[in-house]
């Protein structure tokens, strides 16, 4: 990025910082004489941000932080809240199936794990926080759009570019949406191989207060102990867990 670019988004930085401590808003000029700006540039810049939601404009001419920083502040502490609720469903989860446990979010196309709980005997599974996982190949991600319409689950999958992980994946939309809508009924999701070859995952998602999916949790291992015959047994103990951190986020289970 040039210096000229660096210099704009300095400027941007400025104005918000200066915004988010004057809760009644200022105006242009007083915005430009605090940072020793031209009026132009305050007022460029300011239009730029405001098309983004992060800045509204009153009647008056007067400035203030958008609705936008809000949203962004509510995500991220709903994420926050998230993890620390579930991170002891995580454990126990993991110490009743012996393997590990994850926590993720949906974001686009992919899961995006935000919290896990290893097994320190299991063989290493390739998930760190922050890793993303498509979701046509994932429990995760299947989980993720478990309620979703047709429509949008075909939208999702329509982003994603589909490669051959193993000889079972899944290999187009329409054989992926067919999974998630025979999935729903039970309440769970699996990856039988679909992702890593020995690793099978299975998984369920969590809601929150308004009744939607927000996160979803599972279980992964190898395919000897996370084996076909106990799907029943673990889609169970996931789903009861997935529930009991749902109804902390204030869930009402019906």
């Amino acid at each position: 990025m040039s210096e000229k670019g660096v210099q704009v988004i300095d400027r941007v930085f400025d104005i918000l910082e200066l915004l988010a401590v004057e809760s009644r808003g200022l105006g242009v000029t007083e915005i430009a004489k605090r940072l020793a700006l031209n009026k132009s540039t305050v007022h460029r810049i300011l239009g730029g941000i405001m098309d983004r939601g992060y800045v509204e404009k009153t009647e008056d001419g007067i400035y203030r932080l958008g609705i936008q920083f809000v949203k962004l502040a509510s995500e991220r502490l709903s994420n926050i809240e998230l993890t620390t609720e579930a991170r002891p469903y995580l454990s126990e989860l993991t110490n009743i199936i012996g393997q590990s446990s994850h926590l993720a979010i949906l974001d686009g196309s992919d899961a995006v794990y935000i919290d896990k709980v290893e097994v320190v005997r299991n063989l290493r599974l390739y998930s760190q926080i922050g890793k993303r996982i498509p979701v046509y190949c994932s429990a995760l991600g299947k989980s993720l759009l478990m309620d979703e319409s047709d429509k949008v689950i075909l939208d999702t999958l329509n982003e994603c570019t589909f490669i051959k992980m193993t000889d079972t994946t899944k290999m187009t939309p329409e054989e992926v949406l067919k999974e998630i809508r025979q999935s729903k009924s039970r309440g769970w999701t699996i990856d039988d191989e679909e992702h890593d070859v020995g690793i099978r995952c299975i998984a369920a998602p969590v809601y929150d207060y308004r009744d939607k999916i927000t996160a979803t949790i599972s279980v992964a291992g190898p395919s000897t102990v996370i084996s076909k015959e106990r799907d029943e047994e673990i889609g169970s103990l996931v789903v009861k867990y997935a529930r009991m951190i749902s109804e902390k986020l204030g869930y009402f289970v019906r």
